[in-house]
């Protein structure tokens, strides 16, 4: 198991990890719209945090060796599921044409007041990639 450490995605706030590798999988802590530096949520609509939340994903499949064409299932929380139609705008300019498996719920509370939280599994290239 290979554990993923990044400044390019927001610090765990809790005991756990920002991500694990385990048999040419990456298993992603769900990413809220956290700035990676300062710690501070990132926007005041689904939109704006979702477009937070995206570049941190992509920070720890970087990170990870692989990219938004690997992911194979995410899961997405939502504080209000009526945002669920500007939420899907964002999400789908991330994943282009490589759309994965999904789940999408409502929530009542996310961490520190977040509207969208989003987990991702990845494949990991057995060759790293070359940028």
């Amino acid at each position: 198991m290979n554990t993923i450490r990044t400044d390019k995605a927001p610090a765990a706030i809790g005991p756990y990890s920002q991500g694990v590798v385990v048999n040419g999988l990456l298993f992603a802590s769900g990413q809220i719209a956290l700035d990676p530096q300062s710690g501070e949520l990132v926007g005041a609509t689904v939109q704006e945090q979702a477009e937070q939340v995206m570049r941190n994903v992509c920070g720890l499949l970087e990170a990870s060796g692989t990219d938004f064409d690997h992911v194979v299932k995410t899961t997405c929380f939502l504080a209000d599921i009526d945002d669920f139609a500007a939420f899907n705008e964002v999400y789908a300019r991330s994943f282009g044409e490589s759309l994965p498996a999904r789940s999408a719920v409502g929530v009542a509370a996310l961490p520190k007041g977040a509207l969208v939280e989003v987990e991702v599994v990845a494949a990991v290239p057995a060759t790293p990639r070359r940028d």
